[in-house]
């Protein structure tokens, strides 16, 4: 890989991130300067015959419970190729616990994910694994693992994905078959640009756009444009109805919708059907920021 090669790859990951995390007690750059000299770097805006020299650092705050948790995050010029420089801040630990979890996480990285973005996977494994390295714990076996969490199901997510095109058949046929796999409704509009809705559980969402679209698949340029949650109640609380997966669905399944393609390739829709079609299920704000217009 060159240096652009790696550049892109950081700076994909730094938007999911971003998207993920979007406040500053989520997610911290220590110096948006590095970040910033990274972004044109690879937009061309900076030369691309010299490679930035400032790394890119960010805090990840998360709280797996009941323990706050700092991932700090240096990335090396050569990352993803080379693991990224990760350092694990929490409370309830003794210097060989935390030895052991730094030991243990980057053996998992490097078995799993070395040759890519792998700073959501971090997250994910100290989600799943952090209750093993603290003080009320005894100190882990090395690479112990820990069944995983179940699913979440208390807040409602809805994802609107913009990507540059989606024309591949075996990814079109991917999204049909992730969401469905992953119990998610909405649809997904192929052509230039690509347009993917999912909805249900935040963390199936999260799933698929983390560890399916993002990890898996190769893209020119995909981003998260607008992302909704919504808490779930499970019971009539102060006169309010009870809100459910199923009861904030838009869509009752996920299909792929094709408006009117057109073009050389034909591979433009007609963005007016789009619009009808998102003005039915009570979702035509959304037209605007995908396409900076109002539509009609």
């Amino acid at each position: 890989m060159s240096y652009l090669d790696w550049a892109e790859s950081q700076l994909a990951e730094i938007e999911l991130l971003s998207s993920m995390f979007s406040t500053r007690e989520e997610l911290e750059f220590s110096d948006p300067f590095a970040l910033a000299l990274l972004r044109s770097y690879v937009e061309g805006t900076a030369s691309k015959d010299v490679p930035p020299t400032s790394r890119p650092h960010f805090l990840i705050k998360q709280k797996i419970q009941p323990i706050d948790v700092i991932v700090s995050c240096t990335y090396p010029s050569e990352y993803p190729s080379v693991l990224p420089e990760i350092t694990v801040r929490y409370g309830l630990v003794n210097r060989s616990q935390q030895s052991q979890l730094h030991l243990d996480l980057s053996a998992h990285l490097s078995e799993t994910c070395l040759g890519e973005v792998c700073v959501l996977s971090a997250v994910d494994w100290l989600k799943d694994h952090l209750h093993l390295y603290t003080s009320a714990s005894s100190t882990p076996a090395p690479n112990q693992r820990a069944p995983p969490p179940a699913q979440n199901p208390e807040v409602f997510t809805r994802l609107w994905i913009y990507s540059h095109h989606i024309y591949n058949k075996v990814k079109r046929k991917s999204i049909m078959e992730w969401s469905k796999e992953l119990g998610l409704t909405g649809f997904s509009m192929p052509g230039k640009p690509g347009v993917v809705c999912v909805e249900g559980s935040r963390a199936a969402c999260e799933n698929f756009w983390a560890r399916y679209l993002v990890k898996v698949l190769t893209w020119k340029k995909i981003m998260i444009r607008h992302r909704e949650d919504i808490p779930l109640i499970a019971q009539e609380k102060d006169n309010r109805p009870a809100r459910t997966l199923d009861s904030l669905r838009k869509f009752s399944h996920f299909e792929e919708a094709m408006f009117d393609p057109h073009g050389n390739r034909g591979n433009h829709m007609d963005l007016g059907q789009l619009y009808q079609f998102l003005n039915e299920k009570g979702l035509s704000d959304v037209f605007q920021l995908y396409f900076g217009i109002e539509g009609r």
